[in-house]
């Protein structure tokens, strides 16, 4: 593949007015009697002066309209001419103004390496360009196997986006250009573990230097986790690799005992939510005991609930109100003839006692003649209390329990007054 070069000559221009100049300063060049400067693109004359940012340069005398060098700024000039004297100090062979024969890309400054192939391009871009171009025409470059360096003088939305670097020019005359962003190093804090801090910090180094350590091979291209671009050494890359690794496997103890807290964490609610599940199946299966047993306990008493008249229904709220009013542990037993077939009830004071009768329900009133004064009778309602009234002769307690409407009173009943 052919390279042209389409011009070169102001680099041997601006030398030979160095040389001229004999002491003076730029501005007096132009004084100098006799002294006529030829343009080495059009061969047009040329003067010198400072432009409004203190950059040397030449201009025509009549501006030509095909001439390359009349349509380029004085900065754009000058710091191609740096970038090519940079690269020449370093030893390597430069030219500006090459493009290959394809005509897809003309570099401001193509380095050639020690076999006098082209490696390198760099690009004094100063124009505007958006950050897809920038990005487009670093991938023509490489399609060609050529990197690229572009250089800048002021802050642009691509310079993250493709390995660049941003330059100041020098106050002083006899001063170097600096770099003041695209050289990066990578700072971590000893003792060097994850916890220490760490990051990659921009370096200002001379522009010398910069072009040197780039062709020479001691700092390349790195793209950072957040696609940001930088020149660094490959001895600050393996340090963020190591910090990284050590990162990542921190967050992999990390994450680890996050997912084992989160299994515990689950096991702890599937145990508890298994525990709920087995609390209430144990209470399903005591209500259908306990619905078995009311049953049971139904059937057994249908008889007694024929002689007292009263609904089986009603029968478990009645036992309710026993066992509340008393404050005791009630059961029943069968219905006792000796009682006037009223039902038996037996209670105890503790967990351990023996029971002892403690009431009889619905007893025929004519049982009722030799009652023993200390047995309660237990009667669902008001209708009971004027029979047993009527039968007594003797004092009677008895305990009238409405299970509708879940009142409980118990009267002291005695024999009819005597006439």
């Amino acid at each position: 593949m052919g390279y042209t070069a389409v011009h070169a000559g102001w680099g041997r221009l601006d030398a030979s007015m160095d040389d001229l100049g004999c002491g003076r300063s730029w501005t007096d060049v132009h004084r100098v009697k006799g002294l006529e400067l030829a343009c080495p693109e059009c061969r047009g004359r040329v003067f010198a002066r400072v432009s409004p940012h203190r950059a040397r340069h030449f201009y025509h005398q009549v501006r030509p309209r095909d001439c390359e060098l009349a349509n380029e700024s004085p900065e754009h000039h000058l710091l191609k001419l740096e970038l090519a004297t940079a690269a020449w100090a370093a030893g390597f062979r430069a030219e500006l103004e090459v493009g290959n024969e394809a005509r897809t890309w003309r570099a401001d400054v193509l380095v050639f390496d020690r076999q006098d192939r082209p490696f390198m391009a760099l690009e004094a871009q100063l124009s505007p360009m958006t950050p897809q171009d920038a990005r487009m025409r670093t991938d023509r470059y490489a399609a060609d196997g050529v990197a690229v360096c572009w250089v800048s003088m002021e802050t642009r939305p691509w310079e993250r986006g493709v390995p660049s670097l941003r330059v100041a020019p020098p106050k002083n005359r006899g001063d170097a250009w600096t770099v003041r962003h695209g050289m990066a190093r990578y700072t971590w804090a000893a003792p060097r573990t994850a916890k220490t801090k760490a990051a990659w910090t921009h370096i200002s180094c001379s522009l010398d230097e910069a072009i040197r350590w780039i062709l020479q091979g001691r700092v390349h291209s790195h793209t950072g986790p957040d696609g940001t671009v930088w020149w660094t050494a490959p001895s600050y890359v393996r340090l963020a690799v190591v910090r990284a690794r050590l990162e990542a496997d921190a967050e992999a103890v990390m994450q680890e005992a996050a997912a084992e807290q989160r299994r515990r964490t689950a096991g702890q609610r599937a145990a508890a939510a298994e525990q709920r599940r087995r609390a209430a199946e144990d209470r399903r299966l005591a209500a259908e005991d306990q619905e078995r047993e009311q049953r049971a306990e139904q059937e057994r008493l249908t008889a007694f609930f024929e002689h007292a008249g009263m609904q089986a229904a009603l029968w478990p709220a009645f036992m309710h109100m026993v066992r509340s009013a008393s404050g005791k542990t009630v059961v029943c037993g069968d219905q006792s003839p000796a009682h006037g077939n009223g039902l038996l009830l037996y209670s105890r004071q503790r967990e351990a006692g023996a029971f002892k009768l403690a009431g009889v329900v619905c007893p025929d009133p004519s049982a009722l003649a030799r009652w023993p004064a200390d047995l309660t009778i237990l009667v669902p309602g008001w209708a009971w209390l004027p029979r047993i009234e009527a039968a007594a002769q003797s004092p009677l307690k008895v305990a009238v329990l409405n299970p509708v409407t879940k009142r409980c009173i118990y009267e002291r009943v005695g024999p009819p007054a005597r006439r």
